[in-house]
């Protein structure tokens, strides 16, 4: 389990570029030619945790846990399965918002707009090392649990035209339209399009 101590407001960021610099300086704790994990130490925030390739399936979630290379958690093994099924070479874990909470009513009450700045430069240098970025929207109805939460969203839209990013869900979507979540998902899914501008659009109605 991990509560979060505080609000990250009363915290010293790392900033992400600071934390992809020390992600690519070798480490004792775990394999820098396999693993992208920044910050590169178990911390209140994450940034992007996953395996390095020349592929590989994006996938957003809404807030990290405890996962940490070669200590994935259920969701995180699912992500794997779902990416190396679908033909990608690796994943990379990314979320809506970069607070570490096991239970997602324990985030912040407010967006630390400082720590989403740096989730976007995070969000912009996973696109960038993807020839043709394919994007995983799988944060289930947990997106409601925060009404910032969609605004950050819009951002990481914004950035993905920029990139070219193609969206995809897997599974069944709620009725709502929410994409589903990874943990519950077959292990032969297979991920199809999504329409995140509709989606957005209706969200906000």
């Amino acid at each position: 389990m991990h509560i979060p101590s505080g609000t990250t407001a009363e915290l010293e960021l790392l900033s992400f570029d600071e934390a992809l610099a020390a992600a690519n300086t070798p480490s004792d704790e775990y394999d820098i030619q396999k693993w992208l994990y920044a910050p590169n130490f178990y911390s209140e925030y994450r940034y992007i945790l996953g395996t390095r390739g020349k592929k590989p399936l994006i996938c957003i979630g809404i807030n990290p846990s405890t996962a940490k290379p070669d200590d994935l958690d259920n969701t995180l093994k699912s992500v794997e399965r779902i990416a190396l099924g679908n033909g990608f070479d690796s994943f990379i874990m990314f979320n809506v918002y970069a607070q570490r909470a096991t239970d997602p009513d324990a985030m912040e009450n407010s967006c630390n707009w400082a720590l989403h700045k740096e989730n976007l430069k995070a969000f912009r240098y996973v696109l960038s090392i993807a020839q043709k970025p394919a994007v995983w929207a799988a944060w289930g109805t947990i997106i409601e649990k925060r009404d910032y939460l969609p605004k950050c969203l819009q951002d990481f839209l914004a950035v993905g035209e920029e990139y070219g990013a193609t969206w995809y869900c897997a599974g069944a979507v709620s009725k709502k339209g929410h994409p589903h979540h990874p943990l519950y998902l077959r292990k032969d899914e297979k991920v199809k399009p999504f329409d995140m501008e509709t989606y957005l659009r209706k969200f906000g109605e």
